[in-house]
């Protein structure tokens, strides 16, 4: 065999070894640090309520008394974990997030406009597995790969594609925040778009009326404003603006303090999103957005920066894209002190520290103003030597 052929053949068995490697050393890690995977065992506690008639909203598992938070619908649809022994159930979360999370590395590269062959499929996943919020997802058995993949799959079909806006409706149906997309398509005036995903979800809330009215109920009438029961703000996983505001101000229960920014940090987000060159700015504008406004958003929450390093990639910003990858990786935010209340007696030095990412979407925010300023000035400068030259040639 030719030399060459042969070192083809090891040049494209590479990723793939390497892939093998990265997931053999998580599937270890968690096997090893025997992983509880809390999140899957409350969605399989869902799943049985359902199917046992329990009251969906006042059950608590795990020692941390963790309870239902997610619309009636998602309850149906975690009803097949039902019967799942808890290791196939821990095992099935961890190999349908990593195929998840190749999914949502193909989406990434369709929304940066750049094709994704098997090496660089499987060399991205690979390494994106280690970063915070994708492997904390993977910890937790949490269902943020599938919810950003039907987000994004959705919204990168071409224009017109049938029933395009329903996934994106389905996602709103199982986990709320999603639901600011719908905002942006409207914005965006994209109606037809909006509509079927507000059709979308409207199904889902018919879906979990029907099958549990009286939890149904109770969600859309209580327990949605409840954000207690889904966490602590105040602590340092909670990468949001009210989680930052609330660490800043040593203040559990920040009130207004959080409410006004959010509220003007919601408008600055979809007027930038709005005004957005392209769509994947849009996109990613709008996620962050939604990622700094939620009352709670768990580190976890962001791994919409899988798609956010690889627009910058495509971009040729390879420092920029670095430096997202570094923030992502560095987990600084657990190592302050965040046992019992510390998360409200930080320095003020370790605030940066505990709020990476709350920090990152406001720079971004704040770097999309600067550009599409810029973009707008060259723009109108432009158009004024236009007028001025047609002026002279009469």
């Amino acid at each position: 065999m030719p030399e060459r052929t042969v070192a083809l053949r090891s040049r494209a068995a590479t990723p793939l070894v390497l892939l093998a490697v990265s997931l053999s050393a998580l599937a270890v890690l968690c096997v090893t640090q025997h992983i509880r995977m809390t999140d899957a065992l409350v969605y399989q506690a869902e799943g049985q309520a359902v199917v046992h008639g329990r009251d969906l909203y006042r059950f608590t598992v795990t020692q941390w008394r963790l309870s239902a938070t997610y619309p009636p619908f998602a309850a149906v649809l975690f009803v097949p974990t039902a019967w799942i022994p808890v290791p196939v159930l821990k095992a099935a979360f961890l190999a349908g997030n990593a195929l998840l999370l190749a999914c949502l590395v193909r989406l990434s590269a369709r929304l940066a406009g750049r094709p994704a062959g098997l090496p660089l499929l499987c060399t991205a996943t690979a390494f994106t597995v280690w970063l915070e919020p994708v492997f904390q997802t993977f910890l937790y058995g949490q269902i943020n790969l599938a919810i950003t993949c039907l987000v994004l799959w959705d919204l990168t079909r071409p224009p017109g594609a049938r029933a395009k806006g329903a996934a994106l409706g389905v996602a709103a149906g199982i986990k709320l925040t999603p639901g600011l997309f719908v905002a942006y398509l409207l914005l965006r005036g994209r109606r037809a778009e909006a509509a079927t995903a507000t059709a979308a979800f409207a199904a889902t809330v018919a879906v979990g009326g029907l099958v549990l009215p009286a939890a149904s109920v109770d969600f859309w009438t209580r327990r949605l404003f409840e954000t207690g029961r889904v966490g602590r703000p105040w602590i340092i996983d909670n990468q949001s603006l009210q989680g930052l505001v609330a660490r800043a101000l040593r203040d559990p229960g920040p009130g207004l303090a959080w409410v006004l920014p959010s509220v003007a940090v919601a408008a600055v987000g979809l007027w930038l999103a709005r005004r957005a060159p392209d769509e994947q700015w849009g996109i990613l504008l709008t996620a962050v957005t939604a990622l700094l406004v939620s009352p709670i958003s768990w580190s976890h929450h962001w791994v919409w920066c899988v798609p956010l390093i690889a627009v910058l990639l495509a971009e040729g910003r390879r420092r920029w894209a670095a430096l997202t990858a570094a923030l992502f990786t560095a987990r600084t935010m657990w190592l302050v002190p965040h046992d019992g209340d510390l998360d409200l007696h930080l320095s003020w030095w370790q605030q940066p520290l505990a709020s990476p990412y709350v920090l990152l979407g406001l720079a971004l925010l704040a770097g999309a103003v600067l550009r599409f300023r810029s973009a707008t000035a060259v723009a109108e400068d432009q158009l004024s030597a236009r007028i001025s030259s047609a002026s002279t040639i009469r």
